[in-house]
């Protein structure tokens, strides 16, 4: 069999990876692909609770939608906001289900190489199909020859610690049993009584974190949950770009998240502690958690921990291939620039495809959430654009492949130089914003309900909104 036979590897069965295989099929190229879950969208449905801040126009693919049309499957109203679960029950899984055999669960893939060439080997490289090793839910193991990879496993698995460095914090891992790195669905009876009268630190800037807050001001006003307390843990100060673009946002729903948060910091549901990088998690007598930054600064003790800062991209089982990565953002080179949070200013993320996602080892692509690496912003509309033209690529068809067919909604928020959870007038430049950010304080936070996010954190630079 010639490697033109072989079918494409697509990893994860999630929003991009479902569009992939779609956008292969309409090409005529067989698509395979692996999901480590145990049905498709198995992450979306981890914050099925939660409303995306896009319409059902922005989240389903074209030629999805094409490939689900004979099945008797209609649009949704592309005006209306889907929550996780809706997505997954509405949309992913009749796609897989379309996709039939061409979609398996409880696969994980465990490495990719190029068939009987390690990294180091050079000869002949090129001409070798990539092998898949997968372990199934069984845990057997298979060898999958492929032509080409797409992985669109995202970034979920993969969530950023507490602490500032990058690094878990000192006794981060040992008070896992208090720590969640999600929204935490507190319509569940079991979660609420979680949180319900207790006090709850949420570290973290972005969209997430708005809505974990606005989740917890909702549950102090219930009546169950008297005595609630969050305490908002910031590792910049609160200036104009805190919370969003606000009504600048080309999507409402996201840049409400942010006027939620902002309307509602006088409300009294939480304190916000500004400029504190956590280095260490401890134990008080009553085994509550009690949080020590890096200069020194202890909090008084809480119940709970929210760890809501990012995500970043499992690379592990991508080691013996040649991948052509930005040593900040371990995003494709090419596309770095465009969403690095350090250097981007006013506007949109330019429309991608093939050649900014492509690598040293040709045939391999990074897409969706997993190709922004460690930069926040991805929107699903993005993910389809990117596997478009990476299957137009793959079908050797370039002038599709390079051609734009995506406008990206504006954030209405700038991004500075210098540090990006720095205040921006510790960063040596004004980036164009609108007004001197104001000295770290302590403020009070409360919120109404808030919609929740397609990618899990929000901008947190610049002042433009």
């Amino acid at each position: 069999m010639s490697i033109q036979q072989l079918p494409v590897v697509v990893i994860g069965a999630g929003p991009v990876g479902l569009a992939a295989a779609a956008h292969l099929v309409e090409r005529d190229i067989e698509p395979l692909v692996l999901e480590a879950g145990d049905t498709a969208g198995a992450a979306v449905r981890e914050w099925s609770h939660m409303r995306l801040f896009s319409t059902w126009g922005e989240v389903v693919d074209q030629a999805a939608e094409k490939l689900l049309a004979p099945t008797g499957w209609t649009g949704l109203d592309p005006a209306t906001y889907p929550s996780g679960g809706d997505w997954a029950d509405q949309y992913l899984q009749p796609l897989a289900d379309v996709l039939g055999d061409r979609v398996r669960t409880g696969a994980t893939v465990t490495g990719v190489s190029r068939a009987g060439r390690d990294r180091l080997v050079d000869a002949d490289r090129e001409t070798q199909p990539f092998v898949v090793h997968v372990t199934c839910a069984d845990g057997r193991e298979e060898r999958i020859l492929a032509r080409a990879v797409i992985d669109a496993s995202g970034a979920w698995t993969s969530p950023s610690p507490a602490g500032g460095s990058g690094l878990p914090a000192l006794g981060e891992k040992a008070a896992a049993d208090r720590i969640t790195y999600r929204v935490p669905d507190l319509k569940d009876p079991a979660v609420r009584a979680r949180y319900a009268g207790r006090r709850t630190a949420v570290i973290g800037s972005g969209a997430s974190a708005f809505t974990a807050l606005a989740y917890l001001s909702d549950l102090a006003k219930a009546d169950d949950g008297t005595d609630t307390k969050a305490l908002w843990i910031l590792r910049r100060g609160i200036s104009g770009s805190t919370f969003g673009g606000g009504e600048a946002d080309e999507l409402p729903a996201r840049g409400a998240l942010g006027l939620a948060a902002k309307a509602a910091v006088e409300a009294g549901h939480a304190d916000a502690v500004t400029g504190f990088r956590t280095e260490a998690v401890e134990r008080d007598g009553d085994g509550r958690l009690v949080l020590v930054a890096e200069d020194g600064r202890r909090l008084d003790a809480v119940d709970e921990v929210i760890v809501l800062t990012g995500f970043r991209p499992d690379l592990s089982f991508l080691s013996e291939l040649r991948l052509g990565l930005d040593e900040r953002l371990q995003a494709p080179v090419a596309l770095a620039p465009l969403i690095d949070p350090n250097q981007h200013s006013c506007g949109t993320v330019y429309p991608h495809g093939h050649r900014e996602l492509s690598h040293p080892e040709q045939g391999v692509y990074l897409v969706g959430m997993k190709s922004y690496g460690r930069a926040p912003t991805f929107l699903a509309m993005t993910g389809h654009e990117q596997v478009r033209s990476v299957a137009a690529a793959i079908a050797g068809d370039l002038d599709a492949a390079d051609r734009v067919e995506l406008t990206l909604p504006d954030t209405g928020v700038c991004g500075g130089a210098g540090l990006f959870d720095a205040a921006e007038n510790e960063q040596g430049g004004d980036g164009g914003c609108c007004a001197p950010a104001p000295e770290p304080r302590l403020v009070q936070l409360g919120a109404s309900a808030a919609v929740g996010a397609d990618a899990e954190e929000a901008p947190a630079g610049g002042c433009c909104g």
